[in-house]
Order: structure tokens, then sequence, then C-alpha cells
């Protein structure tokens, strides 16, 4: 299979990730239990492809060396990104964040002697103006009390935190070319990078629990029985999550390794195209200006590279 149709299929596939990620919050789902089934689903499935393939090699220190690296870029990014969004405004937090791609493109050219194409790079450049379209809504039908609480978040904690994040993602993004460049398997890496978050994901909640438990509570009945049921929304739509994340990564990583890097890294970006798609199809959300402008550069930008 091409190059290209492998990096198409896997955003759709991540971007299909990010949805159920959204199905999970829309429903109440713990953001703790959520990232735990996603990173256990994800890690099963690399681990039993590297099984099929013949090629799981769990004592080689490479692999977790280089799983170490590529699972921080991965849960941390993602951590520091929630974290950031949650004190600045999306329509500056998500450009910023997606930034890590211009970095993964330069890459490509600069340190692995990729040949840039004018046709390709002016459709990589429509793809990155639609990633940072999309984050932007208008200001129509909001309340007016939204607005100066984005004022005073932009340029205060949030700064750092979405530049940490970005750098963070030009690890997991990058980091899998790297891996192929030294002939490591992308399957194990994975595995490798996955399990890591895993523990450390499931470390950090069942400190936060205990610590939870320590604290007395009147109503303490009441909120275990919703914490509960938080905990299973958020773990089943988090496997779901992760099986095409796990989908989404590993045919990225094929792509990298039959394509060119400054041009695999735009396409599989644009995952959040499905995300914004299938919420308006299931939630009758409601695109702006600049997300239909998003879109159409979203689509442009995957024609000019095709060419």
């Amino acid at each position: 299979m091409h190059w290209f149709a492998v990096a198409v299929l896997s955003a759709l596939a991540f971007g299909l990730a990010g949805f159920f990620m959204k199905v999970s919050q829309m429903r109440g789902g713990a953001l703790s239990s959520l990232l735990i089934g996603l990173y256990a689903s994800g890690t099963a499935g690399f681990w039993i492809q590297a099984l099929l393939a013949r090629a799981w090699q769990p004592l080689d220190w490479r692999i977790w060396t280089a799983g170490a690296v590529i699972g921080l870029g991965s849960a941390w990014g993602n951590l520091l990104f929630m974290r950031a969004l949650a004190r600045g405004p999306a329509s500056l937090v998500s450009p910023l964040t997606n930034a890590n791609i211009v970095i993964v493109m330069a890459a490509g050219i600069v340190w692995f002697g990729e040949t840039p194409h004018a046709t390709g790079l002016v459709g990589a450049l429509w793809l990155l103006a639609g990633i940072a379209l999309l984050s932007l809504r208008s200001g129509r039908g909001k309340t007016t009390g939204a607005r100066p609480a984005a004022r005073r978040t932009a340029g205060r904690s949030w700064y750092p935190l979405a530049l940490a994040a970005m750098g963070l993602f030009v690890l997991r993004n990058g980091g899998l070319k790297v891996t192929d460049r030294i002939g490591l398997d992308s399957a194990n890496v994975l595995w490798a990078g996955y399990l890591l978050s895993l523990l450390w994901f499931v470390s950090a909640d069942w400190l936060s629990n205990r610590n939870g438990r320590d604290v007395p509570d009147p109503r303490a009945s009441a909120d275990l029985a919703a914490r509960s049921s938080a905990a299973g929304i958020g773990f089943r739509w988090g496997l779901a999550a992760g099986a095409f994340s796990y989908g989404g990564l590993q045919l990225y990583a094929v792509a990298l390794a039959r394509g060119p890097a400054h041009l695999v890294a735009p396409i599989f970006a644009a995952n959040s195209l499905v995300v914004v798609i299938l919420s308006l199809a299931v939630y009758r959300e409601k695109l702006s200006f600049p997300q239909y402008a998003a879109l159409a550069c979203l689509l442009g930008g995957l024609v000019l590279i095709r060419i």
C-alpha cells in the first residue's frame, strides 16, 4: 500500500480514538479511568502484533529506552495539553501544541535528507492552516462572561504548559522516524511506551484514591457511587479509544517508514478532522466560519500532497 494511503488511514484511526475520548467526556467518564483503559488496550494491541510478527524483544534495552522517550511524549504531552486547556483559551493552546508538526517536518528535511517538493510543501502548509483554524470558534452565541476569562489566561501560566506539550509531542511524532532509522521495530517500541504510560497512570490513580480515602466526608457513599459510574464509563470508552490509538500510531509508523516525514506528519495531524466530522454527525455540533475554512484547507492540503 502506498505511504499516502497508509498515512490517511492512520489519521482516520487516530481520529476515531480522539472521538471516543470525546464521547467519554460527554457521558461523564472519569479522565483517569479513560487514560488507563486507553493505554491498557493499546499496550495489548502492540504486544499481540509483536508476538504475531515474532519480533517481541522484551530484553532489548534499546526498546525500553526508545519506548520511555516516546511514552513520555505521549502520556505527559496529553496531560500537559489538557492542563493548558484548563488554564488558557483553546483557540491559542491548540494551534501552539500542534506546531510540533512543523518541527517534525523540518527534521525530516534537515536531518533525514528528505527532498521537499513544492506541491507537497504547499499541501502541508494548507494542512497546518486547517489544523490551526479547527480550534477557532465564532464568538456568536456565547455568553459574554467567558471572554474576560480567556483574556485573563492569555500570556500567563498556560503558555509554558502548551510549549512543553508541543515539545513532548515532538518526541512521539518524530521519535518513530528515529527508531525506524536505527532499525527498531515500531510495535515493540510502542508496546514499551504504552506499557510504561499505563503503569504510570495506574500508580497515579491508586495514589489519588488512597489520599482521597484519608479525608472524611459525610457524603462518601453517594460520591463513591458517582465515581464508580464515571470510572466505568471512562474505562470502557478508553478501551475503545486505545484500540484505535494502537491502529493509528502503528499505521503512522508504517507511513513514516515508507514515506517522507515532512508530508506524513501533517497528514497524521489532520486526525482532528475526523473528530470534527463525527461530532457534527453525532452531537449535532455547529461549525463556525473559521472551522468551515479549516475543512476546506485540510481537504485541499490532502489533494495537493497526493498530486
